[in-house]
């Protein structure tokens, strides 16, 4: 995951040639080194959380983690879309998911102890949580979004980057990536049958989750 990370980042920093409506592009390059900062740092933080569970508990509860840099376009639509005028100051003000980092665990237990040990750190600050999986959303979407806040380092200064964390089971994270791809590269609306489908579906993969956390309870206890 190491390398695709960083092809990930130094893509994102190569598309920035023209700031394009954000005006300075200085800016624009800070803004993005900052959350990009903030992706190296959350990253690594759920990495040594899962490595601490293998020590302490001899399991991974963490399957892969996977990140992602919002470019200045999707920026300034985002802003646009909020009747926000485009700035640099707005995305920092308005936008909670510059940086996005998506954490996939193996069971639904694990999703929730993550985030417990997570947010049990001093320098991250909770924005928004929003629990997906106990409320899914219209369309079956399943997984636990946390909107955080940490402190980035720099060398004369600590300035802070705002990101969204997206905590799901493999299964919700299997349902979430082929129904983004039905509906949202789809050049006309899904028919109406199709969605209630896709419903009906989320609900047979969250039953199949609920089996397999029940499955390793009985493994557990052996």
């Amino acid at each position: 995951m190491s390398s695709d990370y960083n092809d990930c980042i130094q893509e994102q920093s190569a598309i920035i040639q023209d700031p394009g409506e954000f005006g300075d592009i200085q800016q624009l390059r800070e803004l993005q080194y900052l959350h990009t900062s903030a992706l190296r740092t959350l990253r690594l933080k759920f990495e040594v959380l899962n490595g601490e569970f293998q020590l302490h508990h001899a399991r991974n509860p963490i399957h892969h983690i996977e990140s992602i840099l919002k470019s200045p376009a999707s920026m300034a639509a985002k802003l646009q879309s909020r009747g926000h005028e485009v700035s640099i100051e707005n995305a920092k003000q308005y936008l909670n998911d510059i940086a996005g980092v998506r954490v996939v665990c193996r069971f639904l237990e694990d999703v929730y102890d993550v985030e417990k040990a997570f947010m049990m750190q001093e320098d991250v600050k909770l924005i928004e949580r929003e629990d997906y999986i106990a409320h899914p959303n219209f369309n079956g979407y399943r997984s636990l979004h946390l909107d955080v806040e940490i402190p980035v380092y720099l060398s004369s200064t600590i300035e802070y980057a705002r990101a969204e964390i997206q905590i799901r089971t493999i299964a919700q994270d299997f349902w979430a990536s082929l129904e983004h791809d039905l509906r949202y590269k789809c050049c006309k609306d899904i028919p109406e049958h199709i969605s209630k489908e896709m419903y009906s579906v989320a609900d047979e993969i969250a039953a199949i989750d609920r089996r397999m956390q029940h499955m390793n309870y009985e493994i557990q206890a052996l």
